[in-house]
């Protein structure tokens, strides 16, 4: 989903600052900072408070933003909310999910997911709540880093080192949880056995109480699209169905592909489920 910059020059003749500005303000809202000051946003953003103020109170007066509790800090509004689901329901690629979803959820009884890269983060497009009880944070739209979580991993499948070196220039990855590959040699090892496994199942991976199974959905081109999973609390998976889930969401991931006219060169084994990883 990510985008390529406009060339400089065209930049310096057409990009209007006081809109860049405010697309950088929304962009800093995210899951783990649902609420910002204007103090906080001006120190990210590295512009005066006053503009800060400017912003804040162009955007709130069209709804991208709104006062948390009345408050001087703020969150994203309901017109982001608005652009950015009818722009979801709009994909190809949620349409033609979303009944897979639901097939799936009903057959193993289990949350199902969907999602899609958008630079070092995996936002979810589409998802399919199961009937009994699971305590989630995650919903449409929510972002989660790419290298730290099961389905972030599926969505690598395709890149070189070099590439990953690309968007983690960093010498060590941010850290997670004890399984969080620490460098990009280590996350594009781990990534190169996930896709010669064809499917990925870890458990407690990004939270310790969560397993995931992931399997990746692929385009016309071949290319890996997005990451088709389903998440199951860790102390809950049965050793006798394990297998049989694994092979569900990976059917599903392979229709969606279908679906998206992904057709293989010549067949591909499916490996059979050995062990659950814990490292």
């Amino acid at each position: 989903m990510s985008t390529q910059p406009l060339p400089a020059e065209i930049q310096d003749r057409y990009i209007v600052p006081g809109l860049e500005r405010g697309l950088r303000l929304l962009a800093e809202f995210s899951a783990r900072d649902r609420v910002l000051s204007a103090a906080d946003l001006a120190r990210r953003l590295d512009v005066p408070r006053s503009t800060v103020f400017r912003l804040l109170a162009t955007l709130e007066a069209t709804g991208y933003v709104e006062r948390a509790d009345g408050g001087r800090e703020y969150r994203l509004g309901l017109a982001v909310l608005r652009l950015g689901f009818d722009y979801l329901a709009s994909l190809e690629l949620t349409e033609l999910g979303a009944p897979l979803l639901n097939k799936l959820r009903d057959e193993i009884e289990y949350p199902c997911n969907l999602v899609v890269r958008d630079g070092r983060s995996v936002v979810y497009v589409a998802k399919s709540a199961a009937s009994r009880p699971f305590a989630s944070n995650v919903n449409v739209g929510t972002r989660l880093p790419v290298h730290a979580t099961v389905l972030g991993r599926v969505l690598l499948e395709d890149l070189s080192l070099a590439q990953l070196r690309e968007i983690y220039p960093e010498p060590q990855l941010q850290i997670y949880s004890d399984s969080t590959p620490r460098t990009v040699d280590a996350l594009f090892e781990m990534v190169q056995q996930d896709r010669s496994r064809g499917y990925v199942l870890h458990e407690g991976f990004f939270e310790a109480s969560i397993s995931t199974i992931a399997a990746p959905v692929r385009d016309r081109t071949g290319k890996v699209t997005a990451a088709l999973g389903a998440t199951i609390p860790a102390s809950r998976i049965d050793p006798d169905q394990l297998g049989l889930m694994v092979e569900r969401v990976r059917e599903s991931a392979r229709e969606l592909s279908r679906l998206l006219d992904y057709r293989p060169h010549r067949a591909n084994g499916h490996g059979k489920v050995v062990s659950l990883h814990r490292e």
